[in-house]
């Protein structure tokens, strides 16, 4: 097919040839689960195909889209639990995308295991550097592999009304087979290649853009410079050097020459500019740094996971180190570390009093040091949870010194009594310690702690903390007695920054407390703090770091809304990262601008501690500007399927949602529309008045309706709403896990105005 892997160059390319023969590897799933498994490249350069090799015609296969990246080596903990038997250079990982487990693969030399290794690299390289068109190709082969059920290269009309099915487009038979019939050219009752891109073409025509497009053309036909220069100051509120911002977007988007030689843009350049990042719904000058980073820690929200360990729940889940490597490389900065004594005088990272499964400390350090940095060069703080012996404590901080080396932060940064805690910006490459402190970092630089001190160990032990209202459950979690024990000087040494101490009061906290001090509550905790002195918990947090974790009982590691608690401008607001939903929904948003750093300034009005705000009476703070956000779903493109019964077809609505401050919350609906999921127009308009802008998210839901059962969850995009364009914009829709689906997305036009 023509439009099949156009963005792929393989001629030429030895690795891809041979990935195109294919090659026997072992699939590893433990030390005793080694299988022989047959992976080759599909033609369309877009699939990896694999099968046992046993006869049969059972087969798998994933995308190339779907890999997230390679990892060479014993990178994983599965294939460091072979290490001895299968070198390095043979083995590989490939992780996927979202919350999907890795393949663990092993060649049978290290030349095949670097063919695949490089082979998939280019692949995903070449996926990156797609343009909008060569996607659209590649979307249309897709389908188009789909549909060719016999796989003669040509679709029949059974064809075709079974693809219409799979993309969710409930066409009456008529209409279908009028658009086959003006796509056969050829009139041989079956469509090829560009005869199918036809059809594509007019199936997926967007009426609703072309009504844009019409209303700004002087001619119908083609938007002069000039119509773009309207159209961009008119309707998507541009202000700077629009005439220049015209030229670029037909440089980029526009297809055909002849218009590009008129300086004029067809309606197809159109429709790629406003499919393309530069048409979305988010603002592209906030995905990379633009926030100040030289301001103290706590003047930040930092991007923090809860018991990083656990890939599943609190009670039996696995414990393992790819917990950290995927919270890493999502951008947290925050992650936590369980420790208890191990065997062989070892100390081991897991979930005390459960059953889930264990891992070495050294491991965790490890991986914590090789991943730290590869997304986000702003510095990371490990949460360590001790509940050690002195000696294996001591053990701790060698693994920590010796494996992280300069990377530790072991002392102030300029070796004097700081008066507030430094910078992300100060603190870049460096690796910070929350735990528990022999004494404060005062007497530690003038030489005064002696070791014999001792402090509570535990710092948030969470079995421990259940409210006392709800001690009628305490069956849940064991109750573990806190005890008071030494604290070995080697690991106290170890923190500087971030020393864990336990909450008294705001009252108490004011007089008493150091900047470097950093108290954890449940949520539970921090919610009663929060009804009863809002104003007060903010300019708490204007001073120093607090942590916020999910409540004991959330045993399925399900997570709580983050947003309350960044309306207190807590900082570290710690969740469960291995668990998909809402929480992490705003959580993936908030921290999806400014680079991905995992370091997000907050409000001026919560930084500074001589202004007064209280989350609940905003409209009492100095400079109160509400605004009114009004946002008209358009339409729909191609959504997923999500009811695998044959025949079924989503019937969408969209629910817009508003999370911020208590009077700020909200939720909207449109309409559902009946058995289209393909290409559903609502022309809806919903209106929300926001009070405190600074801290509102936007949370975008479609839903397939159901009127006898909950609705099924299709899509979501949440971003903060300081990072949205306004004007028509594309919303590219994310699945549960936060991994696109597209071409799966929504078409609004956004307005943002000020209160009359």
């Amino acid at each position: 097919m023509a439009f099949m892997g156009s963005g792929l160059r393989i001629q030429g390319d030895d690795n891809l040839q041979s990935m195109l023969i294919g090659t026997v590897m072992r699939k590893i799933k433990s030390r005793t689960w080694k299988k022989q498994r047959y992976f080759k490249l599909q033609d369309d350069c877009m699939t990896i195909w694999y099968k046992s090799k046993k006869a049969g015609k059972a087969h798998s296969t994933f995308s190339v889209s779907d890999v997230e990246a390679v990892r060479e080596g014993h990178q994983s903990e599965v294939l460091l639990s072979i290490a001895d038997e299968f070198p390095a250079d043979r083995c590989f990982t490939l992780v996927f995308r979202g919350r999907k487990g890795n393949l663990d693969l092993v060649a049978e030399s290290a030349d095949e295991a670097h063919t695949w290794i490089s082979g998939m690299k280019k692949l995903i390289e070449n996926l990156e550097n797609m343009g909008e068109r060569e996607k659209l190709d590649q979307w249309i082969g897709d389908w188009f592999k789909k549909a060719d059920k016999n796989n003669d290269g040509r679709m029949n009309f059974k064809e075709v009304r079974d693809l219409l099915k799979m993309m969710n487009v409930d066409m009456n038979e008529h209409h279908a087979h009028r658009l086959f019939t003006m796509a056969d050219k050829s009139q041989t009752d079956a469509l090829e290649d560009d005869e199918f891109v036809l059809f594509y073409k007019m199936l997926t025509q967007r009426e609703d853009v072309l009504r844009v497009f019409q209303e700004f053309s002087a001619d119908g036909q083609k938007l002069s410079e000039s119509d773009l220069e309207d159209f961009l100051k008119q309707e998507q509120l541009e202000g700077e050097d629009i005439q220049q911002h015209a030229k670029q977007l037909i440089e980029s988007y526009e297809p055909s020459d002849t218009a590009k030689q008129l300086n004029a843009m067809t309606f197809d350049g159109f429709l790629m500019y406003l499919g393309s990042a530069e048409g979305s719904i988010f603002n592209p000058q906030c995905r990379a740094v633009y926030q100040d980073l030289s301001q103290p820690l706590c003047h930040y929200f930092i991007s923090s996971s809860h018991n990083t360990y656990l890939m599943e729940d609190q009670l039996r889940g696995q414990s393992s180190v790819e917990g950290y490597i995927r919270a890493l490389t999502r951008g947290c900065r925050c992650v936590e570390v369980d420790c208890w004594d191990g065997a062989n005088g070892e100390p081991i990272v897991y979930h005390g009093h459960t059953f889930t499964s264990k891992i070495l400390f050294k491991d965790v350090v490890n991986a914590v040091g090789n991943y730290s940095f590869k997304v986000s060069e702003y510095p990371v703080i490990l949460s360590i949870e001790n509940h050690c012996s002195v000696e294996q404590q001591r053990v701790m901080a060698q693994h920590l010194s010796h494996i992280l080396g300069d990377k530790l932060l072991k002392s102030t940064l300029d070796g004097h009594s700081p008066i507030m805690l430094p910078s992300p910006e100060d603190l870049k490459g460096k690796i910070l310690l929350k735990a528990k402190k022999i004494g404060g970092l005062e007497e530690n630089i003038n030489g005064m702690v002696d070791d014999s001190m001792t402090t509570e160990v535990s710092d948030e032990d969470e079995g421990a903390e259940i409210d006392d209202d709800n001690l009628h459950r305490e069956s849940i979690i064991r109750r573990v007695k806190r005890s008071k024990q030494r604290l070995s000087k080697e690991l106290s040494d170890c923190v500087v920054y971030c020393k864990s101490v336990h909450f008294n009061s705001f009252k108490h906290s004011r007089i008493h407390s150091k900047f470097y001090e950093v108290a954890s509550f449940t949520e539970s905790k921090a919610r009663k703090q929060l009804r009863e002195a809002g104003a007060e918990f903010v300019h708490h947090n204007s001073r120093q770091l607090t942590r916020i974790y999910p409540s004991g009982f959330r045993t399925d590691s399900s997570n709580f809304n983050p947003q309350e608690m960044w309306n207190a401008g807590c900082q570290i607001v710690a969740l469960n990262f291995q668990t998909a939903g809402e929480g992490m929904d705003l959580n993936d948003g908030l921290f999806s601008q400014n680079g991905r750093s995992g370091y997000i300034l907050k409000p001026s009005f919560m930084r500074d501690a001589d202004q007064i705000f209280d989350p609940e009476t905003p409209q009492k703070q100095d400079g109160h500007q509400p605004c009114i956000l009004t946002i008209q779903v358009i339409s729909g493109q191609q959504f997923p399927k999500v009811n695998i019964k044959e025949g079924s077809i989503v019937d969408p609505l969209v629910r817009v949602e508003i999370h911020g401050i208590p009077m700020d919350q909200a939720k909207q609906e449109t309409r559902y529309i009946e058995n289209n999921g393909f290409n559903p127009v609502w022309y809806d308009t919903l209106r929300f008045t926001i009070h405190t802008p600074e801290l509102a998210m936007v949370r975008f839901v479609v839903e397939d309706y159901d009127k006898t059962s909950k609705n099924d969850f299709v899509g979501q995009y949440t971003l903060p709403l300081s990072c949205m364009q306004q004007g028509y914009r594309h919303i590219h829709l994310l699945s549960k896990d936060g991994t696109s689906i597209p071409p799966s997305s929504l078409f609004v036009h956004i307005r943002i105005t000020g209160l009359k």
